[in-house]
């Protein structure tokens, strides 16, 4: 994994993490990077400075819960105050959101604030078929190991 520091067409800055720098150009040519304040798909790299740290103290580091970034400005902090929101008071569900969602709109399971990560596809599917669903403008945190 490799984490860049970008900006967008319209200046906004943000950080993102990718598979390999051959991940990041294939997604940023195919238009599928887009910037994480705006939406706007012109995103390059910017200049950054490696974060390498000792063997010891990155074992010791790993296992330490890590702090979302401090929003800079009024919109970052409006993200970060609904991020907040959604996960203080629904369900996380993972790559399951649209079996749920079908499942809650069905009556087959009490309905609850969830959610989680759908493709473009199942996400279409559960709108065609009039199930209340929205996007939400982050991506869920992942737990790791």
């Amino acid at each position: 994994m490799i984490r860049y520091s970008l900006t967008c067409s319209n200046e906004h800055a943000f950080e993102s993490w990718f598979q390999s720098a051959e991940a990041f150009d294939r997604l940023a040519a195919a238009g599928h990077v887009a910037c994480a304040v705006c939406g706007a798909t012109g995103v390059e790299k910017t200049l950054m400075a490696p974060a390498v740290r000792p063997a010891r103290k990155a074992a010791a580091d790993a296992a330490a819960p890590r702090p979302l970034a401090t929003p800079q400005t009024p919109v970052e902090a409006a993200l970060a105050a609904l991020r907040r929101q959604v996960e203080e008071n629904s369900d996380y569900v993972g790559l399951n959101f649209a079996t749920e969602a079908r499942a809650m709109h069905e009556g087959r399971v009490p309905e609850r604030s969830i959610y989680g990560e759908a493709k473009a596809e199942e996400a279409r599917k559960l709108v065609e078929d009039g199930i209340p669903v929205a996007p939400l403008p982050f991506l869920p945190a992942r737990k790791t190991n």
